[in-house]
């Protein structure tokens, strides 16, 4: 099976999702997980190399090279490093200087960063809801590992089974959906490869990852089926979001995951 590359999707990502309170939600999460475990960092007090593997729009690394790190975005997608393209064009020159962009699949990484001249180990490594769309997910941790200096951190988004299983439950789905043999359908947004944290957490320290931090991204923002009251008040929706993201039994439902883990072999 292929990675899944979003060349027909970055228009509907961009208004579906980065344009709403859902990308608000998990830009607000990030800010609050990488201000506790690596204080200074989104203020740039020492400059780092820094790689968003399937980049995407690049919202949240964008924000670091404005705060003065080198940053190199990656994507399979022409048409969402396009996007990213023209949101760093509004930037400052210096900005700009600060970020290389490299249109390849994760796996192809260490080579491509070599031919460019660029460093092929990094201080922070971002991957962002790409491990639920590749075609062998199983084999990313691995992929990763050379990507990352000794004591390097690694940022990672993930599609979470249990949100997906609770929504479509929520939802009536009794008769179409089941955790056990879901298979995605052709054109949706719906990720191929809904991963379960438990897992994710096994596979990333069996790479010599420690996960320092565990949050849930909408926890349970998807879960007001009713749109007027989901939107009816961002700020205190936020308020709560935040207070009940790393909250047991709440982070396990959410509809994404981010672990922020430190690489120590």
């Amino acid at each position: 099976m292929q990675d899944r590359n979003f060349d027909d999707l970055a228009a509907r990502f961009q208004r579906n999702v980065y344009g709403t309170l859902k990308g608000q939600l998990r830009l607000r999460v990030l800010q609050r997980d990488f201000a506790e475990i690596i204080p200074g960092l989104l203020e740039g007090r020492t400059p780092w190399r820094i790689l968003d593997a399937g980049a995407g729009q690049a919202q949240f690394s964008l924000q670091l090279a404005q705060a003065g790190h080198q940053v190199v975005l990656a994507d399979i997608s022409t048409k969402m490093l396009q996007i990213a393209a023209q949101q760093l064009q509004v930037c400052s020159a210096q900005v700009q200087q600060n970020v290389q962009v490299i249109n390849a699949a994760i796996q192809s990484l260490p080579g491509e960063l070599a031919d460019k001249r660029l460093p092929t180990q990094h201080d922070l490594v971002i991957c962002h809801a790409v491990l639920e769309w590749l075609g062998e997910p199983g084999q990313l941790y691995k992929q990763l590992k050379p990507l990352c200096k000794p004591g390097a951190y690694l940022s990672l988004i993930f599609y979470n089974i249990n949100g997906l299983a609770f929504k479509n439950l929520l939802r009536g789905n009794f008769n179409k959906f089941d955790i056990d043999t879901f298979k995605a359908f052709r054109g949706s947004l719906t990720p191929t490869h809904p991963q379960d944290p438990e897992h994710v957490q096994q596979c990333l320290e069996s790479e010599g990852f420690e996960v320092l931090c565990r949050s849930g991204i909408r926890v349970f923002y998807d879960y007001i089926l009713d749109p007027e009251i989901r939107n009816s008040a961002p700020d205190a929706l936020t308020e709560k979001e935040l207070q009940y993201s790393r909250r047991a039994p709440f982070w396990q439902m959410a509809r994404y995951i981010h672990f922020l883990a430190r690489f120590n072999t």
